[in-house]
């Protein structure tokens, strides 16, 4: 089978390409790089008068450098080709698929009612499987509770180090601004009605109540919730969990309830070292900037703060770890496909974590006020 060989010559004001030898599928890896290489902005004539053979690969090879000229702004014309070769060139031609531009979106109002539909159906899908995870997850711990030996603990404490021992600097750091800029804040305010003492309870009420543990929760869904996402989601696209379960083991058991429970036990002492650090940067602000001493500190808080502001951001931390734990690693086991997934669901995980965290203080909120605590 002779070789397939393209020449060019474009000394004159008109080039010229000569295609030769056997141009056939099992031959186009020896020429397919030159094709590639092929430039040129005079007008081009090529010539198929020298091809010995021609089959669907080569015509579509030829076609396809013919269309990337001119695309490029040079004439190309074909030439030399017999009455075999011509018609398979013209089949090949008019089964080539077109190039179509963008399509624009359909505007109206029934395409948007389309919009909002589908979008109520997939919320409202995913809200039936983040409830069914959530069952699912409780049916593992309620089997936990009656079968321990289910728990694994080198799991347990390994996730309670890294997700609480291992986030105690940053949680202690953020506490204690967040303390100092309410003291500073407060003070500014308070200096304009004489009420500069009153800065104590401002910075005790809001901390404890509030934003220690509202803030705590916030930074252990982005910290946390999406290593969680991404290390069970990526497990999931390196099929390790479908082996998991060809194993006989419970991913929900193996992944899921480690990091949960970790979650559920950490949260409350990040939270209260988050409390201890905003009330000391609140009360170093408060000496500095008002010269309340932290004897008068101590004092003010002692007797205008009730214990029920400590507990009110205590009772939230269980279920701000609840929502954390559930929701990054449900999302982990929507991942599907490719590493680009992982991505798009961690992003998803922490996006609705502390979406569903802030939405859940606003209605603890509502309810302490309600009875009154």
């Amino acid at each position: 089978m002779p070789s397939p060989a393209l020449t060019l010559d474009s000394s004159g004001k008109t080039a010229t390409l000569r295609l030769s030898g056997d141009l056939v599928t099992k031959s186009l890896g020896m020429i397919e790089t030159a094709f590639e290489q092929v430039t040129t902005s005079q007008p081009l004539i090529l010539d198929l008068g020298a091809l010995d053979s021609l089959d669907t690969g080569g015509a579509l090879l030829i076609l396809t450098l013919k269309s990337r000229l001119e695309a490029e702004g040079a004439s190309v014309t074909l030439t030399g080709a017999n009455g075999d070769q011509q018609a398979l060139l013209d089949t090949v031609s008019a089964a080539m698929p077109a190039e179509e531009g963008l399509e624009e979106p359909p505007r109206g109002f029934i395409p948007w009612l389309t919009h909002v539909g589908e979008f109520t159906a997939g919320a409202g899908a995913s809200l039936r499987s983040l409830m069914t995870f959530f069952g699912l997850t409780l049916h593992r711990f309620a089997r936990m509770l009656i079968q321990p030996r289910r728990l694994r603990t080198a799991a347990l404490f390994s996730q309670m180090q890294e997700v609480g021992l291992n986030a105690v600097p940053i949680i202690a750091l953020m506490g204690f601004l967040i303390g100092v800029v309410l003291a500073f804040q407060g003070a500014t305010q308070l200096r304009q009605f004489g009420a500069e003492v009153f800065v104590v309870d401002l910075i005790s009420i809001s901390i404890l109540r509030e934003l220690g543990i509202l803030l705590t929760a916030i930074i252990v869904a982005g910290r946390s919730g999406s290593a969680f996402t991404a290390s069970i989601g990526s497990m999931k696209v390196r099929e390790e969990i479908d082996a998991m379960r060809t194993l006989g083991l419970d991913p929900i058991d193996v992944l899921v309830l480690p990091r949960v429970m970790a979650l559920i036990i950490m949260l409350p002492v990040l939270g209260f070292i988050a409390n201890v650090s905003g009330l000391f940067g609140g009360a170093l602000m408060s000496w500095i900037d008002l010269g309340v001493s932290p004897g008068m500190f101590v004092t003010r808080l002692h007797e205008n703060t009730d214990i029920w502001h400590l507990a009110v951001g205590m009772i939230k931390a269980p279920f701000f770890a609840v929502v954390i734990g559930i929701v990054s690693c449900w999302r982990a086991m929507q991942v599907k496909g490719s590493s680009d997934s992982v991505g798009r669901e961690t992003t998803a995980s922490v996006v609705q974590s502390i979406f569903l965290v802030i939405a859940l203080d606003a209605a603890f909120s509502i309810f302490f006020s309600n009875v009154g605590v």
